[in-house]
């Protein structure tokens, strides 16, 4: 039986430790560690459970805000935002609590279907959040590198391919995935792999894909993408101050170039941040997995749950980036408008001190004549 780390897309934590006994239907036996409710089952409830309340509170807080300003027009970057927050609530609300209760029977009690249609679903959400991130780099490489190729139907089109390459790479759960009984304890049921690959290799093969689409290649374009987009605002701001439009550019573009800094490094580092420990781990067990499988399987789990923390962290990533974005404004508005006032405030200053002085020689001229 494929050990937890077997399959990284997967990543499988209910599996059958090896049983040396007889055939038995027994089922007041005394089961092996791994095959009972335990420590690791008792964590990963209340580390989904947390993760769920988390996740929850965040996205659909985010969503709603999206879908208010959907009603009023949004751009294509809200389009896209809405789209992350709709996956991470799959995340949220399908995969998590069949975790939870997979965890509190710990052996699979629902069915051949249910199995199948489990397995789709933990990852559909997962690869959909990537690829929206995808998409989302995507569209600001171009926003700020080739403005005048945008369309508003780009970024549509973008969103409908991330949901079709999600759910090509989800399908293939749905196949692998089935229920199985114990060999020797007849009565346990799991929903598992086993069985299905022909070998080893295959099994690592798949996982190696999982790992490219979910992690690798994602990673790969949002670093491209950011990276074009700083040392393209770096150049733009080099750019001489011939005259007054051009210093203006180039301050707006420095203020760009902070911002967009600061999202990108920030956007890179949570999803490599929550994701690498797990692919580490994967690789690991990969390459040697005899010294990987003795590694406490609470620790395994611990990584998955580490990684599944990404959907919590998005909102509230895209929520500081908005609320300082809106701040930066409010302090723009606030100082202009103290610029106004006080160019104003001048201005009558000015006038009123000129017509006091014309009215203080006025009033002289008006003595003068009346003292002659």
């Amino acid at each position: 039986m494929p050990n937890s780390l077997a399959n990284p897309v997967i990543a499988d934590q209910h599996d059958w430790s090896p049983y040396d006994g007889e055939n038995t239907t027994d089922d007041k036996m005394l089961l092996p560690i791994d095959m009972r409710f335990n420590d690791g089952h008792r964590l990963s409830i209340m580390v989904y459970s947390t993760l769920m309340l988390i996740s929850a509170i965040g996205n659909l807080t985010v969503l709603t805000i999206l879908i208010k300003r959907r009603m009023r027009g949004s751009s294509r970057i809200e389009i896209m935002l809405t789209h992350l927050a709709i996956a991470d609530l799959m995340v949220t609300f399908l995969m998590m609590p069949l975790e939870i209760g997979w965890a509190v029977t710990v052996s699979w009690k629902g069915g051949d279907l249910m199995c199948r249609v489990m397995a789709f679903f933990r990852t559909f959400g997962l690869y959909l959040s990537s690829f929206i991130l995808v998409c989302i780099s995507i569209d600001r490489y171009y926003a700020v590198l080739r403005p005048l190729s945008l369309s508003e139907n780009r970024g549509k089109i973008m969103v409908a391919v991330a949901w079709i390459f999600s759910c090509a790479c989800s399908t293939p759960q749905a196949i692998i995935f089935h229920v199985e009984n114990h060999p020797n304890i007849t009565w346990y049921q799991q929903c598992v792999t086993y069985n299905f690959f022909a070998n080893e290799i295959h099994e690592i093969y798949y996982s190696v894909f999982g790992m490219l689409m979910m992690y690798a290649l994602p990673l790969v374009v949002v670093i491209f993408s950011y990276s074009s987009i700083y040392f393209e605002i770096f150049r733009r701001t080099r750019i001489s101050n011939t005259d007054r439009f051009r210093r203006s550019s180039v301050e707006i573009l420095s203020r760009a170039k902070r911002r967009t800094l600061r999202m990108s490094f920030t956007i890179v580092l949570v999803f490599v941040v929550c994701w690498t420990p797990f692919y580490v781990m994967s690789i690991w067990y990969w390459v040697d997995r005899e010294t990987a499988i003795k590694l406490d399987q609470r620790i395994q789990k611990c990584l998955f749950l580490f990684a599944c923390t990404n959907s919590c962290m998005n909102p509230i990533v895209y929520g500081v980036y908005n609320i300082r974005k809106k701040i930066d404004r409010n302090n723009m508005v606030k100082s202009n408008y103290s610029i106004r006032y006080y160019s104003q405030d001048y201005t009558n200053s000015s006038l009123y001190g000129q017509n006091s002085k014309k009215m203080i020689r006025d009033r002289d001229s008006s003595r003068t004549i009346c003292i002659r």
